[in-house]
């Protein structure tokens, strides 16, 4: 699945593919973090 991470006021937000928000993350490193273990899971 496809995602985006957008930098928003000092923390990201990730969207996937159709737009739709996911969660947020203090960091891009937390969030790539976050995604991971997301697909390690599925």
């Amino acid at each position: 699945m496809e995602y985006r991470i957008l930098n928003v006021n000092g923390h990201v937000e990730v969207y996937d593919g159709m737009g739709q928000f996911q969660f947020s993350a203090d960091t891009e490193q937390e969030a790539w973090n976050d995604l991971e273990e997301l697909w390690n899971c599925a």
